[in-house]
C-alpha cells in the first residue's frame, strides 16, 4: 500500500508498505478522512520517529478487517479513532494514566510508535476499546475535528479546572486554543481572554466565546491581562500555544490560588521558566497541570455527544479541504508553512 511517512529529520514523503492484517482484538480500517496535525510536523522536524513511520493520528475510516477477538464492530462500519489508542491492560492504564500506558506519552501510538492513518489502510489496536461509531447528525468532518482538536482543547479547560463565572486566559488561537475557548465556555467561564494574532484564529476566537482578544505583538501579555483584571490576574489559564516562555507567562497571569492547564506541545529542550519576579509565584499557591489528551472509545463517544446535541461545532476550524490520498503531502506542507488564513486542513481519501 502507499503511505505518507517520516523519512529522516526534516523530511517526510511517500513509501510502500505491506497492508496490515489484524489479529486478536485489533482491526484494520481504510481511512476516508484525515487531518494532518502540527504534531506531525513537529515530530518530523525533531527526529523522534523511526524511519518510514506512517504519519497521521486524526481521522476516520471504514472497517475492512477485524481480528478474531473483536466483538463490537463489523466490517463495513465507519469509525472515528482518537489520537490516543493505549494498551488498556497495563498498570498505568489501570491507575488512570492511560496516556502514559507504557511510559511517558506512550498512549499516542498512532504515528509515534505505530503506523498512523495517512495511508490506504491502517491498523487500529484494540478496536472495541479505541474506536467509536459516529452518531446520527454528526458529520465526518466534525467527528475528525472532535478526535484531537476538541479533545485536547477541552482537556485544557479540564486541567485548568474552569469553574462557572471564572475569568480564563487562553494562550493561542490555533485549533487547539480555539477548542480550549469553546471548552472554557462549555464549563461556564464568565470572561475569556484569548491571546493571539493570526487573523483567522482571532475571528474564530470570538465565534467560540472569547470576550477579549489580546495581541502579544502589542506588548507584554502578562501586563495586558493584569490591566484588564484590575491587577488581580485571571482565575485560570489554558496554555495552548507559544514557545517555552508561554508557561512562565501563564503562571504569572493567574491570581494567587490560580491554575494553569497546559496542553502545549513543547519541542525544545532545556528549562521551562515558571517563575516571574514581578508578580510572584513561590508562595502564591499556583497550580500547573499538564498532559496528553485522553483517549479511548469512552472519551471519543463523550466528545461526539457534544456535537450530536449541539453543544459545540468544531467544523469551522476547517479552512482548507483536499481530495485524494496524493494530496496528503500538500496538506502536510500547508500545516508546516502556516499561512495566515490557515486553521486546519482535511483530506478526503
Amino acid at each position: 500500500m502507499r503511505a505518507f511517512a517520516y523519512l529522516s529529520q526534516g523530511r517526510a514523503g511517500w513509501v510502500e508498505k505491506e497492508v496490515p492484517r489484524p489479529t486478536g482484538v485489533d482491526g484494520v480500517i481504510r481511512p476516508l478522512l484525515v487531518a494532518p496535525c502540527t504534531s506531525d510536523v513537529h515530530n518530523v522536524a525533531i527526529n523522534c520517529l523511526a524511519p518510514h513511520r506512517i504519519l497521521g493520528h486524526e481521522g476516520l475510516g471504514e472497517v475492512v478487517a477485524v481480528g478474531e477477538g473483536v466483538r463490537d464492530f463489523q466490517v463495513g462500519e465507519i469509525v472515528v479513532v482518537p489520537p490516543v489508542t493505549p494498551d488498556w491492560r497495563t498498570v498505568p492504564s489501570q491507575l488512570g494514566a492511560h496516556q502514559h500506558c507504557s511510559g511517558l506519552i506512550t498512549g499516542q501510538k498512532l504515528s509515534n510508535s505505530e503506523d498512523g492513518l495517512m495511508a490506504e489502510y491502517a491498523l487500529i489496536r484494540d478496536l472495541d476499546a479505541n474506536a467509536a461509531r459516529i452518531p446520527p447528525g454528526v458529520s465526518w468532518e466534525g467527528a475528525v475535528m472532535a478526535a484531537d482538536m476538541l479533545n485536547t482543547g477541552l482537556y485544557g479547560a479540564q486541567l485548568a479546572d474552569v469553574q462557572p463565572g471564572d475569568t480564563v486566559v487562553v494562550m493561542g488561537v490555533g485549533p487547539v486554543g480555539l477548542m480550549a475557548i469553546a471548552g472554557a465556555r462549555l464549563r461556564g467561564a464568565g470572561r475569556i481572554l484569548a491571546i493571539g494574532s493570526r487573523k483567522a484564529g482571532v475571528e474564530l476566537a470570538k465565534f467560540y466565546g472569547a470576550t477579549d482578544v489580546l495581541n502579544y505583538k502589542e506588548g507584554d501579555v502578562t501586563r495586558q491581562v493584569y490591566a484588564l483584571t484590575d491587577k488581580q490576574g485571571a482565575d485560570c489559564c489554558i496554555c495552548a500555544g507559544g514557545g517555552t516562555e508561554a508557561l512562565g507567562q501563564a503562571v504569572a497571569m493567574v491570581r494567587w490560588g490560580g491554575t494553569v492547564g497546559n496542553v502545549n506541545y513543547f519541542t525544545t529542550y532545556g528549562d521551562l521558566p515558571i517563575n516571574n519576579v514581578r508578580y510572584g509565584f513561590g508562595m502564591g499557591n499556583k497550580t500547573i497541570r499538564g498532559g496528553e489528551c485522553p483517549g479511548g472509545r469512552g472519551r471519543m463517544e463523550k466528545l461526539l455527544a457534544l456535537l450530536r446535541y449541539g453543544r459545540v461545532d468544531p467544523v469551522p476550524l476547517i479552512t482548507h479541504r483536499f481530495q485524494g490520498l496524493g494530496q496528503v503531502e500538500a496538506a502536510f506542507r500547508l500545516m508546516a508553512e502556516k499561512p495566515p488564513e490557515l486553521v486546519k486542513a482535511v483530506v478526503a481519501l
